[in-house]
């Protein structure tokens, strides 16, 4: 019996042998970049920070202000420089047709260096309404097309603090409606396109864990990784995570993630630039419901013109100097 296959079987079969990995790989690209392996897992079931440490750009304000100091200043802001930090975007500083270039160029960097990128969208609408020192944001008709081009441009592997305070001022600012639907929106957004997301939730000493449970239940925290707990605060990592179980717990076990940059020495109950406060727990992936340990808040960033400091979110060089110093830098 012949072995050879008939000619116009041949025939037939080629284009299956070329189709279908063709197929497949558009398959595979397509759930890469929405954030879907070909399993079914999602990147919000994964901890970004076990494999990939969160990026030290070199583009940070910490490394410029280092690369103009002297002496030990020079020493301790160079050391500062080297510890990863959050990069935060605002649409002040980064608006709708600039954002998207920024956050893909800082994401090409973290790629590069095999790290994962953190960035912090702090754009909602009436930003910080109860602090006012870093008030602002954009109007509720266009917060949603500036977090979609974060979101485009962000790559999977990186992590999103998703806007600081946003919550915990919900009610005393009377937006609890108006901004846990814009949360929502923004963490679907986000979630779709890939980046693992967090929901931020205040701090110990502010909200009460259940009224959060709440808040992060409206805001669409079943399409996120989790939350986030003392950005920008001081409290101490002992309260934080006391706080942050509870929460976890209340909604099943969901992950979490604290800001560690500037609660050294824990709080004195003031939010705004108190003194003798210092550097905290250097940035560590965790294996529980804590993912890590962050500096979200660059911890040299002024919190306002309260304590002789300059605008919200300008770099200090004294202040960066003082709480490293007093961690034992």
């Amino acid at each position: 019996m012949s072995t050879t296959a008939p000619p116009q079987r041949r025939g037939r079969r080629v284009p299956g042998i070329v189709v279908i990995p063709l197929v497949l790989f558009v398959v595979v690209f397509v759930a890469v970049r929405i954030g879907v392996d070909m399993f079914g897992a999602s990147s919000q079931d994964e901890n970004p920070f076990l494999d990939r440490p969160p990026l030290a750009s070199t583009s940070s304000v910490v490394a410029g202000v280092a690369a103009q100091a002297s002496g030990d200043d020079q020493r301790i802001l160079q050391r500062l420089a080297a510890v990863p930090q959050a990069t935060w975007l605002t649409p002040e500083a980064l608006p709708v047709d600039q954002v998207g270039a920024f956050v893909a160029k800082i994401a090409a960097e973290a790629q590069a260096a095999d790290r994962t990128p953190v960035f912090v969208v702090y754009g909602i609408t009436n930003r910080d309404c109860s602090g006012g020192y870093s008030s602002g944001g954009l109007p509720a008709d266009q917060y949603g097309a500036w977090v979609e081009k974060i979101a485009e441009s962000a790559s999977r592997d990186a992590a999103i603090i998703l806007e600081p305070d946003a919550l915990a001022t919900a009610a005393e600012c009377n937006q609890g409606d108006e901004r846990t639907n814009l949360l929502r929106d923004a963490v679907e957004r986000l979630s779709a396109k890939g980046p693992t997301v967090y929901l931020d939730a205040g701090h110990a000493s502010w909200t009460d864990p259940a009224t959060m449970v709440d808040l992060l239940k409206a805001a669409g925290i079943d399409k996120a990784r989790g939350f986030s707990t003392n950005v920008a605060g001081y409290e101490s990592a002992a309260d934080e995570k006391t706080y942050a179980e509870t929460i976890s717990q209340a909604l099943g076990g969901v992950h979490y993630v604290t800001d560690t940059g500037r609660n050294g020495a824990g709080s004195t109950g003031d939010w705004c630039n108190p003194p003798d406060r210092a550097l905290g727990r250097e940035p560590q992936a965790e294996d529980g419901t804590l993912d890590a340990y962050l500096w979200i808040k660059p911890p040299g960033e002024s919190d306002g013109t309260c304590g002789g400091g300059p605008e919200a979110g300008q770099y200090w060089p004294e202040r960066a100097l003082s709480l490293a110093r007093a961690a034992g830098w």
